[in-house]
This record gives structure tokens, C-alpha cells and sequence, in this order.
């Protein structure tokens, strides 16, 4: 049985995906809307289809959680670079015109005839904590980043400006105390929102980096 290849052209709202021959020839398609159970709708269309592999465009882009989740579940996935996929949609129509469906079939042409891709290998724990790091970093400098800013307000605002450690409750307090005009309370109210929002979400990067070294199954009491 030939082998049916699965080109998918990712969005942020919804995936397109196009399975060709072993020829290039379209078989079927079908548009999967981004959502928990998306990687499960998209493994049921594909039963069908046992002998098959997966062409993802941006498989370390746009596409890279799809990818690796196609990955972690077995599938054979290759990386599609999205000049791949332009180039060939150029040589289809001759010019840029774009849709999801045509996108998908290019993507899944090029993986057909493109020996040179790369195969894309499930993340282990170590580079998912190296990502949540990151982003945990990303978001303590833009709590930095807010409580200055807030901090310069607060100083043409308040006589001696706000103490040194200020946490989101104490800036909440002494805004409720000034006295300004309805642009500089709303630049302040602003900025005081903001660093809760940022305190939150710090401490969610944090919980979750964690989980991620916990393992799992949590091991039986004895």
C-alpha cells in the first residue's frame, strides 16, 4: 500500500489539511477548527489512511505545536519551510494568490518530492523547560518593566514618590488615595492593573515549570 502524505497549512484559528498519492494527487481535505480536541478530530479523518505521514509548514513556526503533537503520538512528521511551500504555489499559478486548501496541497507536494526535510522528533522535558523558562523570564522583566514605569507616575504624583518594594496591593492602596486629573488616574489605574495581571501570570510560568519536572505519575505512597 503507497503511503499517503498529509499536508497541513497551519493558522492561529483553524488548520487546512490536503492528503495527495504517492502522484500529488489530492484525495480529500478537510479544515479542522484550533481547539482542545483539534489533534484528535485530525488522527479520525485520517483512519482511513493507515500507511500515512504528515507535512507540516512551519513546523517550528506557526505549526510547531500541531507538529509536535503528531510527533508525540507516533506519526511519521516532516517540517515543511513555509519558502518551500511558496515557491511551489508560484510555479502552480503563477503568482501569490492564496487559499488554506491550495496551501495545504503544496505543502503535502513538496513533502512528496523533497527527500531533504526534516523529520520532526518529539520534544523531551528538558527542552519544554528551557521554553517555560524563557517565557517566565519574559515575564518577570515585564513586571519590571510596568512597576517602573508605575513608579515614575507615582512620583510626580505622591510627595517622596512610592516605597522602593512595591508589590501590586501597595500601588492599589495608594492610588485609591491621589487625587489627579482623569488622564494621569487613568495612566496610573492602568499601570496598576497591569502588574497584578503580570504578578499572576509569573506565577502560573512558574507553577507549570514544576509540573513539568514532577514526575508523572506521582509515585504510589508506601
Amino acid at each position: 500500500m503507497h503511503v499517503i502524505t498529509i499536508g497541513i497549512d497551519p493558522h492561529k484559528s483553524s488548520h487546512t489539511a490536503v492528503a495527495v498519492d504517492a502522484a500529488g494527487h489530492q484525495l480529500a481535505q478537510r479544515r479542522f477548527v484550533v481547539n482542545a480536541g483539534t489533534v484528535r478530530q485530525l488522527m479520525r479523518w485520517c483512519e482511513k489512511w493507515p500507511e500515512r505521514r504528515f507535512a507540516v509548514e512551519g513546523g517550528k513556526g506557526l505549526g510547531r505545536s500541531l507538529a509536535q503533537q503528531l510527533a508525540a503520538a507516533g506519526e511519521h512528521v516532516v517540517d515543511v519551510p513555509s519558502t518551500l511551500s511558496a515557491r511551489a504555489r508560484l510555479l502552480a499559478t503563477g503568482g501569490d494568490r492564496k487559499t488554506d486548501e491550495a496551501d495545504a496541497l503544496h505543502v503535502a507536494q513538496v513533502a512528496l518530492f523533497r527527500q531533504d526535510l526534516r523529520t520532526v522528533e518529539p520534544e523531551d522535558q528538558s527542552t519544554i523547560l528551557r521554553l517555560l523558562t524563557e517565557r517566565h523570564d519574559d515575564l518577570v522583566n515585564e513586571r519590571t518593566r510596568i512597576i517602573n514605569r508605575l513608579h515614575a507616575v507615582l512620583r510626580g504624583l505622591l510627595p517622596g514618590g512610592a516605597p522602593t518594594r512595591l508589590s501590586a496591593e501597595k500601588a492599589a492602596a495608594l492610588m485609591k488615595d491621589i487625587r489627579a486629573s482623569p488622564p494621569t488616574a487613568a495612566a496610573a489605574t492602568s499601570l496598576g492593573i497591569s502588574s497584578p495581571i503580570c504578578d499572576a501570570s509569573t506565577g502560573r510560568s512558574g507553577t507549570t515549570k514544576r509540573r513539568c519536572v514532577t514526575p508523572w505519575p506521582p509515585p504510589a505512597p508506601r
